[in-house]
C-alpha cells in the first residue's frame, strides 16, 4: 500500500504553492530564510560605489586616482619658465598656477604666466591673489615705501626684496589645488645656490615642506616638492632653458620695471650675469645693462 502511495505522488506536486514561504515551517528548528535569498541580490563590486543622500555617485579622493599630472609655479620669471619646461618633459600633463602678491611688477608677470602657458598649450591653469602680503609688508616688492636696492651680489645679507615667507604661502596654494585635481607632484623654481640668498629658497625648507604636507592632506594623498634647479647656477639654468627649447622671450624677471627691464635690481642683475656666462644673449631689453 505506501509503495502504490509513493508512486501516485508526482514530482510536479512538491513544487510550493505561490503563497507558501519556506518561513512558514517550523521543521527541526525553521528555514535560515538567508539561504534563500538569490545571488543576484549581492552587490556586485562595481556597483558598491558609494552614494551621497540624493543617490548620486561620489566622486572618489583626486588621490587615489592614478596620474601623471604636476602642479608647476609659474612667476613668469627666467627660473620657473625653465621649471615649467622641465615639468613638462617628466610629466604627462601638467597645470600651471600664478600667484600674484601684490608686487609692484604684478601685472607685468601675469602677462608673461599667460604668454608662458599659451605657448605650451596648457589648459589647466589657476592665477590667484594673495595680497595681504602686501598689507603686511617688509619688502621692497611689495612696500612702495621701501626702494627697491641696487644689485650686489657679493653680499650675504638678504636683500631689501625678500617677502617673509612667501613661498609657504605659494605652496601651501599649490598643495591645495594638487590635492584637488589629482596631481602628485609639485614643481618651483626656487634656486639656492647663484642667487639672492633667501630663505624659503633652501633644500632643507622644502623637505621640511613636503612634510608638512603629507600630514595635513588625506592619508591617500602623497605630494612630492620637485626643486629641478634649486643646485644649479643661474647660468647652468640658462642652458638647461635652451636644451629644452624654453620662451625665454617671454619671461619676466624685474623687480621694480615693467616695460624696459631695469637692469640694476637684484633679480636684473642675476639674470644677466647668467646669460653672459652661458655665452647667450638674453632676449629681453633693458634700460642699464652693464657688466656684472
Amino acid at each position: 500500500m505506501l509503495t502504490q502511495l509513493l508512486l501516485l505522488i508526482h514530482p510536479s506536486s512538491l513544487i510550493p504553492h505561490p503563497l507558501f514561504h519556506p518561513s512558514s515551517l517550523n521543521i527541526m528548528g525553521g528555514f535560515d530564510e538567508k539561504a534563500f535569498d538569490s545571488p543576484a541580490d549581492e552587490p556586485d563590486a562595481e556597483d558598491a560605489e558609494r552614494t551621497d543622500e540624493s543617490g548620486s555617485s561620489l566622486i572618489p579622493p583626486p588621490s587615489s586616482l592614478p596620474s601623471s599630472l604636476a602642479v608647476c609655479l609659474v612667476s613668469g620669471g627666467m627660473d620657473s619658465c625653465v621649471t615649467a619646461a622641465i615639468a613638462r618633459e617628466e610629466n604627462a600633463e601638467v597645470a600651471f598656477l600664478h600667484v600674484s602678491y601684490g608686487q609692484r611688477t604684478e601685472a607685468r608677470e601675469r602677462r608673461a604666466f599667460e604668454e608662458i602657458a599659451d605657448h605650451y598649450g596648457v589648459a589647466k591653469r589657476l592665477a590667484v591673489s594673495i595680497e595681504h602680503l602686501a598689507k603686511i609688508g617688509g619688502s621692497s616688492l611689495t612696500d612702495k615705501n621701501i626702494l627697491v636696492a641696487e644689485a650686489n651680489l657679493s653680499s650675504k645679507e638678504i636683500p631689501t626684496s625678500y617677502v617673509p615667507f612667501r613661498n609657504a604661502h605659494l605652496l601651501s596654494i599649490a598643495a591645495s589645488w594638487a590635492e584637488v585635481i589629482g596631481a602628485r607632484s609639485i614643481y618651483i623654481g626656487a634656486v639656492a645656490e647663484d642667487s639672492s640668498g633667501y630663505p624659503d629658497c633652501r633644500p632643507e625648507f622644502y623637505e621640511a615642506f613636503e612634510r608638512a604636507i603629507d600630514l595635513g592632506t588625506r592619508p591617500e594623498t602623497h605630494i612630492k616638492i620637485v626643486t629641478p634647479v634649486i643646485a644649479m647656477r643661474k647660468s647652468e639654468i640658462v642652458l638647461r632653458g635652451r636644451e629644452l627649447g624654453a620662451p625665454f622671450h617671454l619671461t619676466w624677471s624685474c623687480y621694480q620695471a615693467s616695460e624696459l627691464a631695469c637692469g640694476s635690481c637684484d633679480s636684473c642683475a642675476l639674470r644677466l650675469r647668467a646669460f653672459r656666462e652661458a655665452g647667450a644673449r638674453d632676449p629681453v631689453g633693458y634700460a642699464r645693462n652693464e657688466r656684472i
